[in-house]
């Protein structure tokens, strides 16, 4: 081989591995690496999740009927397969046809290497509602269905409303507002929410419940460590989120939620929830959410959802005119 070959050889192997080496560090985390990483310490010796982290994935909530029992994606289909649009189809065909929003809006994350958010059950799809479930979500007023008469703001859901999207969906990626701020303290931990600024303070190692008939939005969450896992338990969830698809997915008061959080890299944290509601699913589920870290010093601003909110306002005079149009005839 000439020296001019060699070198042209040797440009192309050194171009080559800069390449696999910049998509390897660009594929997000998904499971955690035992044994591999010490993450750091607060000053009480806790695990430090403290910082701004973000879920924001295409990834899509259920696995696709394509990749029936393929839990994981290859690198290379990973590439291929991740969308230019911050909405997967699976969003994009059930919850809003048209996209709803102008992409300027949508944070777009990436394709993990998981086929799916949910873990367990193992085929990725969440468990079959329970025959009453099934009846009653039937009749629930939708929103986002064309054929709905809206005859007050109790036709909304709380996602409308700018109030919650209760649990686990106020953990669960979305389109836009995928912040979430973590500060802890020795003994709480509090997560704030972007996206309809949701806020949780979880106490540590306190096992003094709330009464039970105080219900919670969010529910009545207690936290302890497991190792390096933070590990948070709770129940006491009001019966007032009725919504159970979307991003807007929620249980009933009978809702039990466990959630591990593992900081597996210096920019990751591996994030699981365990939802339970035998009322509302035939058996329990988990997901599987990466939080990455965001490279930011400034902290998540105020989402101002009701001020902002013209949609109800909108939708219910825009209903009245009809009704009185009809009215007329």
């Amino acid at each position: 081989m000439s020296s001019a070959a060699g070198a042209r050889s040797a440009r192309f192997i050194a171009v080559s591995l800069t390449l696999l080496l910049g998509l390897l560090a660009a594929a997000p985390a998904v499971v955690a690496q035992e044994g591999r990483y010490t993450a750091p310490r607060t000053p009480w010796g806790a695990p430090d999740l403290n910082g701004v982290w973000s879920n924001a994935t295409t990834t899509p909530l259920q696995r696709p009927a394509e990749f029936a029992d393929q839990a994981f994606l290859t690198e290379e289909e990973r590439i291929l397969r991740n969308p230019e649009s911050g909405v997967s189809t699976e969003e994009r065909t059930t919850f809003m046809p048209t996209g709803a929003y102008n992409d300027f809006w949508l944070e777009q994350g990436e394709l993990n290497l998981r086929t799916s958010l949910v873990i367990d059950p193992p085929n990725g799809r969440l468990p079959a509602l329970t025959g009453p479930e099934m009846q009653r979500q039937r009749v629930l007023p939708n929103s986002f269905s064309p054929t709905q008469v809206f005859d007050s703001w109790l036709d909304f859901n709380t996602y409308d409303r700018c109030i919650t999207r209760g649990m686990p969906g106020a953990m669960m990626p979305g389109f836009y507002n995928h912040n979430y701020q973590i500060v802890q303290t020795e003994d709480h931990v509090a997560i704030l929410v972007e996206m309809i600024h949701d806020a949780r303070i979880i106490p540590i190692d306190d096992g003094a419940s709330l009464d039970p008939a105080l219900a919670q939005w969010l529910g009545d969450s207690r936290g302890y460590w497991d190792g390096d896992t933070l590990v948070i338990e709770t129940g006491n969830f009001t019966d007032k989120n009725t919504t159970r698809g979307g991003v807007m997915i929620a249980g009933s008061r009978h809702l039990h939620t466990e959630e591990r959080l593992t900081r597996v890299s210096d920019t990751v944290i591996d994030y699981e929830i365990t939802v339970n509601d035998p009322t509302v699913w035939s058996a329990p589920w988990t997901v599987s959410v990466p939080l990455s870290a965001k490279a930011m010093d400034d902290p998540i601003y105020e989402y101002a959802c009701h001020e902002g909110n013209y949609a109800l306002p909108n939708i219910l005079s825009g209903q009245r005119a009809q009704d009185a149009e009809a009215a007329s005839r």
